[in-house]
C-alpha cells in the first residue's frame, strides 16, 4: 500500500482547505485510513480515521465539529475537509493505512498547511 497527501497550502484564519490521500495497492480499499498532523516542535496528533466503507468514522475532540473526514473507494481517495482553520492547524498534514484505526501501518508523505493572515 502506497499513500500520497496532497492540497496543502496557505489559508487565512477562518478558512477552508480540503486535503486528499490517494492510496494504491489491492489493499487500500480494505483498509481503514486515519488523519495525523504535526506542527514543529510538537508532536504528531491523530485527527481522525473512516473505516473501509466509509460507514464509520472516528474523530478526535481537537477536531470534531471542524474536520470531515470522507472517502470515496472507486477513486482510491479519502478526504479530509477542514473548516474554521486556525492558525493552531498549521502543520504537516499526513494520512495513514492499517486494518483499522489503532494498527495505521502504512504511511504517505504529508502535505504542509499553513493558517496566516
Amino acid at each position: 500500500v502506497q499513500l500520497q497527501a496532497s492540497g496543502g497550502g496557505l489559508v487565512q484564519p477562518g478558512g477552508s482547505l480540503t486535503l486528499t490521500c490517494t492510496g494504491s495497492g489491492r489493499r487500500f480499499g480494505g483498509y481503514s485510513v486515519g488523519w495525523f498532523r504535526q506542527a514543529p516542535g510538537r508532536y504528531r496528533e491523530f485527527l481522525g480515521s473512516v473505516t473501509w466503507s466509509g460507514g464509520s468514522v472516528y474523530y478526535e475532540d481537537r477536531v470534531k465539529g471542524r474536520f470531515t473526514i470522507s472517502r470515496d473507494n472507486l477513486k482510491n481517495t479519502v478526504y479530509l475537509q477542514m473548516n474554521g482553520l486556525k492558525p493552531e492547524d498549521s502543520a504537516v498534514y499526513y494520512c495513514a493505512a492499517g486494518p483499522d484505526r489503532h494498527t495505521l501501518d502504512y504511511w504517505g508523505h504529508g502535505t504542509l498547511v499553513t493558517v496566516s493572515s
